[in-house]
């Protein structure tokens, strides 16, 4: 007698059906604007990235609906749509909250407090990495790097920077993020929601009054070198690697003059080289590769000599 896979709880691994299709109104509406984004490319493929954060900004995440959205305005198949949607981090694949707090968690925030951050939240909102809080407001992570070292430990609120955070501050906002109170970034537009998000990254305009004007942009500390190659500010006075006293850079060599016996660095470049060094000659190779003979005056004993 026979038993069949079912009856042996073994699964023959069905194939997925296909996603659902989006409501005739949402869909209408939703190709108005795709149409619109896709005009702007000269080759529809293009237009992926923003098509993805345009169905984000519909459901809050990118849905296998949305991911067939896509595959039929571009003529891909979801099997290339599904390759970007899943590399990029800021797609996200499953339901989240109106806010996503990210807590940098790279080197340099991290030993400035970020870890220290991320721990304290998650024991604050009692959620884990990736999670969302049961209110469905906030969905804390962790993420690689802000590109805001400068004002590092950073977290970021739907893509908007707060500097110089501590733990208690961190919370802080999350309580305020939940409550429905007003938080101000550090720099950047005032905070709105995922989804309004998700659309101003497609493409379109965030149509908040004072919102653009409040863009703003990097600190002064991010713009110190820029300005400093653009002649508009003065250079500044630098510690020598060697005798740690501050001085102006034509200074620096009446000022420090190695003895022989310093140890020496990149820093204090340039230096003799060992070709050029009569007290440090090194042999050189002749075209057949044997030894060259040294100079006469050369110090120390000769191969021969060694032997």
């Amino acid at each position: 007698m026979t038993t069949s896979s079912s009856e042996r709880g073994v699964s023959l691994g069905m194939p997925e059906l296909p996603a659902p299709a989006y409501p005739d109104d949402v869909r209408a509406r939703l190709e108005t604007d795709a149409r619109e984004v896709i005009a702007r490319y000269p080759d529809s493929r293009s237009a992926l990235l923003p098509l993805l954060h345009l169905v984000q900004s519909e459901e809050g995440h990118v849905t296998r609906t949305g991911m067939r959205f896509c595959a039929d305005m571009l003529d891909l198949t979801t099997a290339e749509v599904t390759a970007v949607a899943t590399f990029y981090t800021m797609y996200r694949r499953r339901p989240s909250g109106d806010y996503q707090v990210g807590v940098c968690t790279n080197t340099l925030c991290a030993v400035m407090g970020g870890d220290a951050i991320f721990e304290s939240l998650q024991e604050h909102l009692g959620v884990g990495n990736g999670e969302t809080t049961e209110d469905g407001k906030v969905t804390l992570e962790h993420i690689e790097c802000n590109a805001a070292c400068d004002f590092a430990p950073v977290v970021m609120v739907n893509w908007e920077f707060f500097d110089d955070q501590t733990p208690a501050s961190a919370r802080r906002l999350v309580d305020d993020l939940r409550a429905g109170r007003p938080v101000t970034p550090t720099r950047g537009a005032p905070i709105c929601t995922f989804k309004e998000t998700a659309r101003i990254l497609a493409g379109f305009p965030d149509e908040r009054d004072g919102a653009v004007a409040a863009g703003g942009s990097a600190g002064p500390a991010s713009l110190a070198g820029l300005k400093l190659a653009k002649g508009e500010a003065s250079a500044a006075r630098v510690v020598h690697p060697r005798d740690g006293g501050p001085h102006d850079g034509s200074q620096d060599r009446a000022v420090h003059d190695p003895s022989p016996t310093e140890h020496l660095s990149s820093h204090d470049a340039p230096q003799d080289t060992s070709a050029s060094d009569p007290a440090h000659p090194s042999p050189t190779t002749t075209r057949d590769g044997g030894a060259s003979p040294r100079p006469a005056d050369s110090a120390g004993p000769t191969a021969e000599e060694g032997e």
